[in-house]
């Protein structure tokens, strides 16, 4: 039935303007639109809707993620704009903090402001 919908991703923020700043800013997307209950953001064709809330509790999983085509650059560039990438007990990952998944993928983990596990992802 949406096979042939277009999809919206969304994450929540309890700060819109921080958040504002670290998409846009430090994530380099493209504001779209800003109203009272979202930061809307165009990721790669995909709507990004950064949504207000009165509280938070971040979940310890990736909520929102991206495919990248050298995961060693995207890191090197997010870490020079002040991200942080951090690391999970137990799985073994390289210096900048990259895990290599049994399926071959590379992948690297940071938080938004809010404390949103966001990942990156080399196929």
């Amino acid at each position: 039935m949406l096979a042939s919908s277009q999809l919206v991703a969304f994450v929540s923020t309890m700060d819109p303007q921080r958040s504002r700043r670290f998409y846009e800013s430090t994530l380099g997307l493209r504001l779209v639109e800003e109203t009272p209950f979202a930061c809307v953001f165009d990721a790669a064709g995909t709507q990004l809707r950064v949504t207000r809330v009165g509280s938070l509790t971040p979940a310890p999983f990736t909520v929102l993620g991206w495919h990248v085509a050298d995961v060693e650059a995207a890191v090197a560039a997010l870490v020079d704009r002040s991200v942080a990438f951090f690391r999970y007990e137990g799985m073994v990952q390289d210096d900048l903090g990259i895990w290599t998944s049994p399926s071959g993928a590379r992948i690297a983990w940071f938080h938004d402001p809010d404390g949103n596990v966001l990942s990156l992802t080399q196929l």
